[in-house]
């Protein structure tokens, strides 16, 4: 069973490059291994992945929520979630 939706894996393969120097994957079965190694989340909102930051001890203190967003662990999936990968 899949843990990543067809959406989530694209969004990855299309945008891998602002992470990383080199592509990591270059199917959707090679997405998904590497998000399940790397433990990438999906969230569902600007503000869950504000949470998320919050709770990996990130200082937030000087920056507004949608510059999280700038952030190149983050990615936007299109559909109103985020999926986050640490590098």
């Amino acid at each position: 069973m899949k843990e990543f939706d067809d959406a989530v894996l694209a969004c990855f393969l299309e945008k891998q490059l602002q992470l990383f120097p080199e592509k990591v994957a270059e199917t959707e079965e090679e997405a998904e291994d590497f998000l399940v190694e790397c433990m990438a989340v999906v969230v569902n909102s600007l503000k869950e992945v504000w949470e998320y930051f919050e709770e990996e001890g990130v200082d937030l203190e000087d920056m507004a929520q949608e510059d999280i967003l700038q952030a190149e662990e983050v990615f936007e999936v299109g559909d109103g979630r985020y999926l986050i990968v640490e590098g």
